[in-house]
């Protein structure tokens, strides 16, 4: 009986190390302009492109017991083409046209320079997570210049470890957080129409 009592306590005691070990996330994040834009363009052609200047697709973790083992990433090409259709869209609302190979039009870079996803390492379980997400805008136009940099951040509390679905809505929120609040700048709107 003694036996039988200690095998079940032992198997009870690994199931719960198991579920306190979290797999790999690769999200795949859907940013969107969250707010109107007032439109300054009459239409004037604008060459747009977007670019990861991240050191690694890498966020973080989700923490846990095991956060070596419970890493969250964002590739490249699960966010840059989405970003690059938003900011598209961001021109259009801003009275531009977006164009690829506008000869002598003036230029918008986008780049994602951050996203980071922290949550504590030494905790037992998931209960809180801290998003931040960082753009950069470069606008240049007839020699002029100018480079503006926004961030977002957003803290959620959990009561059970969220899964890559809640993951990809939270960076999705952050990042059209600061997406919107790169094209609301309206120093790049106004170089843009120069």
């Amino acid at each position: 009986m003694l036996h039988r009592l200690l095998f079940t306590a032992l198997a009870v005691a690994s199931l719960t190390l198991v579920g306190c070990a979290h797999s790999p996330q690769q999200l795949s994040p859907e940013p969107k302009l969250t707010s109107q834009l007032a439109p300054v363009g009459h239409g004037q052609p604008v060459a747009v492109k977007v670019v990861d200047g991240r050191t690694s697709p890498v966020l973080g973790t989700r923490g846990g017991l095991y956060p070596e083992t419970s890493s969250i990433s964002v590739a490249a090409n699960n966010v840059l083409p989405k970003l690059q259709a938003q900011a598209e869209t961001a021109l259009r609302l801003l009275g531009f046209t977006p164009s690829a190979n506008a000869y002598n039009a003036p230029q918008l870079t986008l780049t994602l320079s951050q996203l980071k996803y922290q949550s504590p390492k030494d905790d037992l379980y998931v209960t809180e997570a801290d998003m931040t997400a960082s753009l950069r805008i470069d606008v240049q136009n007839s020699g002029r210049r100018y480079s503006g940099n926004y961030g977002a951040s957003l803290s959620q509390r959990f009561g059970m470890a969220p899964n890559q679905d809640t993951n990809t809505k939270l960076v999705s929120d952050v990042l059209s957080d600061a997406l919107t609040r790169a094209f609301k700048d309206p120093a790049v709107a106004q170089l843009l129409a120069q």
